[in-house]
């Protein structure tokens, strides 16, 4: 269709899917986390490839599968996943004005599509709705060059996930996907060089001293990963604030 190429040809297609990028990891760590639990917490791997397709919603699916798994009722899970994922009626009153103009089944789609991290990089970079048809299309390019990477990553990493947790020994349990989890976060939040590098000290110390009791090799990863930063901080000076991922 017209409309399509003209959004996966303008600049700005590209210039979300640049914004996306250095956190697509961090999306692909937890879409792979959860593709494992959903399995693992005895989801067949038919169900575990349709929810990860047709529901699309990480938060609501981790959230819906101790319910699934305890044989809850359909009304308790559904109304589960709806209170998790009321946040996206904020996002969608939000961005009524953006998208207003487009006819509801391209609203539909970008509504389905747009997650949180699209929602914040969108809003950030176009605080206010374009007023003529150019800035329109500009916007929604934007947007969909946005979601576009963030859905490839997630759901390439959840099927992967999919088909690799019948691999995992069954004794890892969903221990290895709250490891996963972690893992996740970790990638999401080392977005500048020196997080980058409380991250490699951290680790690096906690392997060398994990002969030490009481589990105190992590005590003295956090101790040494947030000195040596302190003193980094402290030998370069003030930086400028960093915003959270």
């Amino acid at each position: 269709m017209f409309f399509l190429r003209a959004i996966h040809r303008h600049p700005e297609f590209r210039e979300g899917m640049r914004a996306t990028a250095p956190v697509a990891p961090g999306l692909a760590a937890w879409g792979l986390m959860t593709g494992v639990a959903m399995v693992k917490s005895g989801m067949s791997v038919v169900e575990a490839v349709a929810m990860t397709l047709f529901v699309y919603a990480g938060s609501s699916q981790l959230a819906a599968i101790p319910l699934i798994v305890a044989g809850a009722p359909f009304w308790v899970i559904w109304t589960t996943g709806f209170c998790v994922n009321l946040r996206f009626v904020v996002f969608s009153l939000h961005l009524r004005d953006y998208l207003m103009h487009l006819p509801r089944w391209r609203r539909l789609v970008n509504g389905f599509l747009t997650a949180d991290l699209s929602y914040a990089l969108f809003t950030g970079r176009y605080p206010e709705p374009a007023q003529d048809a150019e800035g329109r299309l500009a916007q929604e390019a934007y947007l969909a060059g946005n979601y576009f990477l963030t859905w490839v990553a997630w759901n390439a990493a959840s099927l992967a996930g999919v088909a690799l947790a019948n691999l995992i020994p069954s004794a890892w349990g969903l221990g290895f996907a709250g490891v996963l989890c972690l893992v996740g976060v970790l990638c999401s939040l080392a977005n500048t060089r020196l997080r980058m590098l409380a991250a490699v000290i951290a680790g690096g110390t906690a392997v060398a001293a994990y002969a030490l009791p009481l589990k105190l090799n992590i005590v003295a990863a956090i101790a040494l990963a947030v000195l040596a930063c302190f003193w980094l901080e402290g030998r370069r000076g003030a930086p400028p604030r960093e915003k959270l991922a």
